[in-house]
């Protein structure tokens, strides 16, 4: 998104939304990133700079990112190709669906320059490289949509056009991106399915660590009981679909309702009784409508071996 002449067209999902927003949306950076961004002239619509990052932009303008212009670390500089193992599910001229392994982080970002999952992509399929370049996402997250946490296993898409990453966006900001994850948590959820709305915000405590907070984002979780265990521990496995994407919002919800995931140690669900080498989160689903021909797609990554044997311990 960024450079002389690029930009990215804001599509119609977007329109009268805030300029921060977008951004944030569109880039993967954090508000606070946008909004020095913003005050550095590094937020340009239709050429000229936004002058508030609360101004409401309209389908149709192009935006522009100029994330040197407050010294973002990296964001503005091309990712390098390398040869990372992930598992292709599909792959045509428009996207790539991915089965992310677990410990393998999206793209760079502090500590996390080189072996990220964004290089594997460019290694593999260079041309995402080019379409980044011309509006199909920032250099260094080439094509990435939408993220997952290191330690979380399972489906990403990636756009290969400018189009397709629009047409990707727009889903997600729309909510019509289906995004199913299946959850080991700890405990024995009092009913069988809920939903958990609360609003996700970054910690004030620890900047690592996200909360519910009301000066958060508005966040909003499914989730229903697919089978209960109480051996080793009581626990339930669930069914969890994301209405949005905050960052740890699966993780930061469930552990909220007093079910943190099984295995997390960041919100308490680390337990010595029942063994879990990661966070038990995995994407299981995705279902979106494909850019070129507007057909419903659905993609599949089973449940990774090392979790398979978690569950083997409880069954």
């Amino acid at each position: 998104m960024s450079g002389d002449g690029g930009g990215t067209v804001i599509p119609a999902s977007l329109d009268g939304e805030r300029v921060d927003k977008v951004v944030a949306l569109l880039t993967g950076l954090t508000r606070a990133d946008v909004a020095r961004l913003v005050d550095a002239e590094g937020v340009l619509l239709d050429g000229r700079p936004a002058d508030s990052r609360h101004r409401k932009v309209a389908a149709g303008q192009r935006l522009e990112v100029r994330a040197g212009a407050a010294e973002v670390d990296g964001a503005d500089s091309p990712v390098t190709a390398e040869r990372v193992e992930f598992r292709v599910v599909h792959a045509d001229d428009s996207i790539v669906v991915v089965d992310k392994p677990p410990g393998l982080v999206v793209h760079p970002g502090a500590g996390h320059r080189h072996g990220t999952l964004a290089a594997g992509i460019v290694e593999r399929f260079p041309d995402v490289a080019d379409a980044a370049l011309a509006g199909a996402g920032e250099p260094m997250r080439p094509g990435i949509v939408h993220r997952l946490d290191k330690d979380t296993s399972g489906l990403l898409v990636v756009a290969r056009t400018p189009d397709a990453y629009r047409s990707l966006v727009g889903q997600l900001a729309s909510r019509s991106m289906g995004r199913t994850y299946r959850a080991l948590v700890v405990g024995s959820t009092a009913a069988e399915h809920g939903v958990i709305e609360a609003p996700v915000g970054r910690s004030e405590r620890d900047p690592t660590r996200m909360t519910v907070s009301a000066r958060g984002r508005a966040a909003r979780t499914r989730y229903r009981v697919l089978e209960r265990f109480h051996e080793p521990i009581d626990a339930t496995l669930l069914e969890v679909e994301l209405d949005t994407g905050r960052t740890h919002q699966i993780r930061v919800h469930l552990s909220a309702i007093g079910h943190p995931v099984l295995g997390d140690a960041r919100y308490g669900g680390r337990r010595r009784d029942a063994s879990c080498p990661r966070p038990f989160l995995h994407a299981e689903r995705l279902r979106l409508v494909h850019p070129v021909d507007g057909q419903p797609r659905e993609y599949v990554a089973p449940l990774p071996d090392d979790l398979v044997d978690v569950l083997a311990a409880f069954r």
